[in-house]
């Protein structure tokens, strides 16, 4: 059983015991999470990242998720993406459509994938305009206090640097404010070219999710979430600045992850 807790600046932390208990409740959390906003406002805008986050996703496409969840109500975008071809290996949406989203009946529509063939600025500049124009109709809902669009759900994964969609520790992207998407062209981890949210977007979600697991993530994990007096370099650590303003911040993490949380330390 997962032990939780609530950090009164940090949110929810969940520290599961092994990888299918955390699954099971990222899955449930998740269904929850579409299930109030349809009911609240007719659709689910919910925001993907790549790596292993998409196979903690997987038991959406098993009962009775694949029958309960209201699929034709999602739309999906992405907090980062390669720019690479979507038939390439790297794709973030090439992992989410073979494992997810080709599997359940979301519209293709209602998926907002970068645009794989102009430069890195050009896709970041098409996307942003993409999601404007759906805060525009009002497909995704507009933040109340801030210019941002508020989306239902914003899925994370974190590296053992903490780093977050494609934000990365003491990278300039960290202090764009004025634009919703920005483009890197030397990330840190290939490949180099990347577009991804920019802080104030993920802060102005309804629901933000991080996810980490393994044993590398347990430092990234303490500086992120633990009351330390940070060095100046921690400050600029991308997972510690995930602070929805006016939404719910949970952590999803499995024991090893969580292995150097005080409190964790503390109840072993």
């Amino acid at each position: 059983m997962a032990l939780t807790w609530t950090h009164k600046d940090r949110g929810e932390i969940r520290v599961h015991e092994n990888l299918e208990e955390l699954s099971i409740d990222l899955v449930d959390y998740i269904a929850e999470i579409s299930e109030a906003s349809i009911k609240e406002h007719g659709a689910f805008c919910i925001v993907l990242s790549g790596g292993s986050l998409i196979s903690f996703m997987g038991k959406l496409i098993e009962p009775p998720y694949d029958k309960i969840v209201d699929w034709a109500k999602w739309y999906v975008f992405w907090a980062d993406e390669r720019v690479v071809a979507k038939s390439h290996d790297d794709s973030n949406y090439k992992l989410a459509k073979d494992n997810l989203l080709s599997k359940v009946n979301v519209f293709p529509r209602h998926i907002c994938s970068i645009n794989d063939t102009v430069s890195v600025e050009e896709a970041a500049t098409e996307y942003e305009f993409a999601i404007r124009q759906m805060v525009r109709t009002r497909t995704v809902a507009a933040s109340d206090n801030s210019d941002s669009p508020r989306f239902d759900l914003i899925l994370l994964g974190m590296g053992s640097d903490g780093h977050v969609a494609s934000l990365f520790p003491n990278h300039p992207a960290l202090e764009v404010k004025d634009d919703w998407v920005t483009f890197l062209t030397d990330s840190p981890k290939p490949p180099p070219e990347r577009i991804t949210f920019t802080l104030p977007v993920i802060n102005s979600a309804a629901n933000v999710v991080v996810v980490a697991t393994g044993e590398s993530k347990a430092n990234a994990m303490h500086l992120a979430i633990d009351d330390l007096p940070l060095p100046e370099t921690s400050l600029s650590l991308p997972a510690r600045l995930v602070h929805p303003s006016n939404g719910n911040l949970i952590w999803f993490m499995d024991k090893p992850a969580g292995s150097k949380l005080d409190r964790f330390k503390f109840s072993e």
